[in-house]
């Protein structure tokens, strides 16, 4: 397999231990490249460094989750945009919606999506975006911005059918993460994955998140890692119908023209 990890939280502290071996499991299950997505001011000079630090292997995004959309302010507004301008550093985000939370409060969530939605259309750069419980907010805002950016992830996605084709009205890529092995929420998934068109689709993990609850033998850490994207993959192929092996390429295919990686 030849496969693109979109989204990879790996500036989470888990990863500090054996960061290296993380990076060789995820060779060796056919992870060819990562995106580490930057959720906060120091996440995403974090994501930067990594980049840099492992350059043509991992990739950065830079962007203020709505978790932490009550800090976003001039400076790191500024901040942002200056990182937005390295070019290890592919897409703005990760930034959007929660309403499921609730970290911060809406208001101040919306302001920050809207700074943010700014930044990738004076800069015309992809956008990298979460939504949770926000749909209608969120949908509003990204319909308004949409044709003034290049390309759109709704990264993690797990909403319902509304949800999917009001986004892939705006013609948005879809990404999909190891929800879809889970049998407790994930059944209606199951359904929807087999929707997406083959050209939007992008895999991710969001490790350390969401460690896919169908691996076997389930590591006794719980922590997810890009290695498990295979799986993932494998989950996702034979939900559709499709070889794993094909649908590594259409999704990597999918990953580099999405963030103009060569």
């Amino acid at each position: 397999m030849h496969l693109i990890d979109i989204g990879a939280n790996l500036t989470h502290e888990s990863f500090r231990h054996d960061f290296d071996a993380v990076l060789e499991r995820a060779r060796e299950h056919g992870v060819e490249r990562m995106v580490v997505t930057g959720a906060s001011r120091s996440g995403s000079e974090h994501a930067l460094a990594l980049a840099r630090a492992h350059a043509g292997v991992l990739y950065a995004t830079a962007g203020v989750h709505p978790h932490h959309a009550g800090d976003y302010g001039a400076e790191t507004d500024a901040l942002l945009r200056s990182l937005q301008r390295a070019p290890e550093v592919l897409a703005v985000g990760e930034t959007g919606l929660d309403y499921y939370r609730d970290l911060a409060p809406r208001p101040a969530q919306r302001a920050a999506f809207e700074q943010q939605l700014a930044i990738a259309i004076d800069l015309h750069k992809p956008l990298f975006l979460h939504q949770r419980d926000a749909h209608d907010d969120f949908h509003a805002l990204l319909k308004a911005a949409r044709d003034q950016v290049p390309a759109v992830v709704v990264h993690c996605f797990t909403d319902q059918r509304r949800a999917l084709f009001d986004y892939l009205d705006l013609d948005c890529h879809i990404g999909i993460t190891g929800w879809v092995c889970d049998e407790r929420r994930g059944l209606h998934l199951r359904e929807l994955v087999r929707e997406i068109p083959a050209n939007r689709l992008l895999l991710e993990t969001d490790a350390p998140y969401l460690l896919p609850r169908d691996v076997k033998p389930q590591p006794s850490h719980r922590r997810n890692e890009p290695m498990y994207l295979a799986h993932i993959c494998d989950v996702v192929a034979s939900l559709r119908g499709a070889a794993p092996d094909a649908l590594a390429t259409q999704t990597a295919a999918n990953a580099r023209a999405f963030f103009g990686i060569r």
